[in-house]
């Protein structure tokens, strides 16, 4: 007997359905303060390549509670650094940095941001610099399950990735792209600046 599914509602499982019964595994790496050189931290992530659901793997995503500024650099892989400027759940501003090996992306004061493993079978390794005096701010991203945009994987079919809006935030513009810097500036001062 041939049953259409197509007519039928189903009841959906949903991963945070599924915490209690999944085994806990580790979704990326952070090693804090490295190096510690003229009031910077130097620290280093490694995001592996894997997928949630149908979502690259993402770092959480933070905001800087002060205008320090601090600077990624891809040290394997490839990322896209996702930025955003919001006011409450209201986006301002957002655009994403692709960079590969050796490229680096400026995370500007004030804005939140969020690194993507675009890949499924490659590694990301990425270093950064920030102040010594900088504190985070995961809260909004709590609360708002996520940065505004997400990056999901279309299908098997179609091979393409594609950005969504989060709903939970309101006005959020189009997303642009920025190219990424091409090597680290050799004085890192601006990153100091309260």
């Amino acid at each position: 007997m041939e049953i259409d599914l197509s007519k039928l509602t189903p009841d959906v499982r949903k991963l945070n359905d599924m915490r209690e019964v999944l085994a806990d595994q580790d979704l990326y790496f952070m090693y804090r303060k490295i190096k510690q050189e003229n009031g910077l931290n130097h620290n280093i992530t490694v995001i592996p390549a894997k997928m949630i659901g149908n979502e690259f793997i993402k770092t959480a995503g933070h905001a800087h509670m002060g205008p320090q500024q601090e600077i990624y650099t891809v040290l394997e892989g490839e990322a896209i650094f996702l930025m955003q400027k919001t006011n409450g759940e209201n986006v301002e501003d957002v655009y994403a940095v692709k960079a590969r090996n050796g490229e680096s992306a400026i995370i500007p004061s004030f804005y939140g941001h969020v690194t993507i493993n675009p890949s499924a079978t490659q590694d990301l390794k990425t270093g950064d610099w920030s102040s010594e005096t900088t504190k985070s701010d995961y809260s909004l991203f709590k609360k708002l399950s996520g940065a505004c945009y997400y990056y999901l994987e279309s299908g098997p079919a179609s091979g393409e990735a594609q950005w969504i809006k989060n709903p939970n935030y309101k006005n959020i513009p189009e997303l642009r792209f920025e190219e990424p810097l091409k090597s680290v500036p050799e004085n890192l001062d601006f990153l100091k600046q309260n």
